[in-house]
């Protein structure tokens, strides 16, 4: 893995699978359909994210964006028809909920406690929109430890579009005027996520926490780990080598 110095300034955090545990809907899931869950959640995920995908790129001005939460949606309803699973309107309701109330990876909130101790602002930089990015950070009890919750909506595009990113910097710059892309460390569990904010400039870290191979498209993130301590670790690190005369 690629090193870099560290100059962090600001730390922003995917959400869906790096805060929050997407595949969490497989008990669920699976008590609806046994013997399938995981098949569901894992086949749901990934059209999820096709589908952001796809109307990020049929359209960059954005006539075909829709939030997160109808592609999520959609991404079910697809998912059910190839697994040939019956979704009755009572079995998307009580999915499409659990969706909304995911599990949080329990040091969430311990990690961005102590980011805040070290002076860090932190934030959310999520293609959720903002009404289920505010009910998955109030489920969570994570309101009082992010100064920033920042959804795709503005930009009508989801990640990795590059104005994302941009996005993220232009709301740090509110209170940061003069921070620059590398001073930020942006951490995602997803792979493609890491390697398109790395494209843009931020200095990241891949929460690698399956320890999965890396994206095979001559880029790195900058930093790995498994767990969020090795974030904190790191920062630490940095810190004191900084602090040495």
């Amino acid at each position: 893995m690629a090193s870099s110095p560290l100059s962090v300034q600001a730390v922003l955090f995917d959400a869906y699978g790096t805060l929050f545990d997407v595949y969490s809907v497989a008990l669920a899931a699976e008590q609806l359909f046994p013997g399938r869950g995981e098949a569901l959640a894992a086949l749901w995920r990934d059209k999820q994210i096709e589908y952001t995908r796809l109307v990020s790129m049929a359209d960059p001005g954005g006539s075909r964006y829709r939030p997160f939460w109808e592609l999520t949606r959609d991404g079910l309803r697809h998912a059910c028809a190839r697994l040939g699973l019956a979704l009755t309107p009572e079995h998307e309701q009580r999915l499409m909920n659990q969706y909304r109330h995911l599990s949080a990876f329990p040091e969430n909130r311990e990690t961005l406690h102590a980011l805040r101790q070290r002076g860090l602002p932190t934030g959310i930089l999520s293609n959720g929109d903002p009404a289920m990015l505010e009910v998955a950070v109030k489920s969570a009890g994570l309101s009082e430890v992010l100064d920033h919750v920042i959804s795709v909506e503005p930009v009508r595009c989801f990640k990795p579009d590059p104005r994302v990113y941009a996005l993220g910097l232009e709301v740090l710059r509110r209170r940061q005027p003069t921070l620059v892309p590398r001073q930020v460390l942006f951490v995602s569990s997803n792979g493609w996520d890491a390697v398109g904010a790395t494209w843009f400039g931020y200095t990241t870290f891949w929460l690698n926490r399956s320890g999965a191979p890396p994206e095979e498209l001559g880029t790195a993130p900058h930093h790995e780990g498994r767990h969020l301590r090795e974030l904190l670790a790191l920062i630490d690190a940095s810190a004191t080598r900084a602090a040495r005369p």
